[in-house]
């Protein structure tokens, strides 16, 4: 579904990601892990058209999409969520569900699309009244990921959905991203350290100094010894 060959992406003149190339097939979880500021979130950036300056090959459902506006790649279902959350603090939940379905290709879904969220988030669909300034770190995160939903998405981009959040948070965010990939979404996932991500990873990738440093499945990552250590805290 996603193929990124030989990616380069520059901020100014630096040169932050160097010959990436990875691969996540349709349905599938794919998880980008690595330290801090080494590239993972401007990969995520450069495949959905928000990064300053890529070069290379991205390929979305078999169309060479590199270089096109995000606004674009939104209406082909190719959604970024940011791990900064971005919403509008002083909106309700219910109002910022619905920008999400902004894009031509998510308006005719709208009212679909907001029951399919309020089912897998029944939170929301009980605060959705409630200012999004006044939620909780967790809640937060669940409104951002919805809100990606909301815009009819085959293909999410979720950048670190644990950061900041306390433990058994992070497992019921996680939970619900398993649920959504079991219901047919694809999704690239950005996390740092979290050893729980290997039980929804179909392929692991990591990403040190701006190039794939380890490319393999779930399996290949367990019986790594370094990545193991370094990486998943086991």
């Amino acid at each position: 579904m996603l193929t990124v060959t030989d990616l380069n992406a520059y901020y100014g003149q630096f040169h932050v990601l160097k010959d990436v190339s990875i691969e996540v097939e349709k349905g599938t979880v794919a998880v980008m892990l690595g330290p801090n500021g080494h590239g993972k979130s401007t990969l995520l950036k450069a495949i959905c058209g928000l990064a300053e300056r890529v070069e290379g090959k991205i390929s979305y459902g078999g169309r060479e999409i590199a270089g096109e506006p995000a606004e674009k790649l939104v209406d082909r279902g190719l959604v970024y969520i940011a791990e900064s959350r971005e919403l509008f603090p002083e909106m309700t939940v219910l109002e910022n569900l619905k920008l999400g379905a902004y894009s031509r290709n998510a308006r005719p879904h709208e009212k679909r699309n907001l029951e399919m969220v309020f089912d897998l988030f029944p939170r929301l669909a009980e605060r959705h009244h409630q200012l999004a300034s006044t939620m909780s770190g967790g809640e937060a995160r669940m409104l951002a990921i919805a809100r990606g939903l909301m815009a009819n998405a085959d293909f999410l981009c979720v950048d670190e959905p644990s950061l900041g959040l306390q433990p058994n948070l992070r497992m019921e965010v996680f939970t619900i991203i398993r649920k959504i990939n079991r219901q047919g979404m694809t999704i690239l996932l950005v996390e740092q350290n979290i050893p729980q991500i290997t039980e929804m990873a179909d392929r692991i990738y990591v990403l040190e100094e701006g190039r794939i440093s380890f490319s393999g499945s779930r399996d290949d990552a367990l019986g790594n010894e370094h990545l193991k250590e370094i990486f998943l805290g086991m």
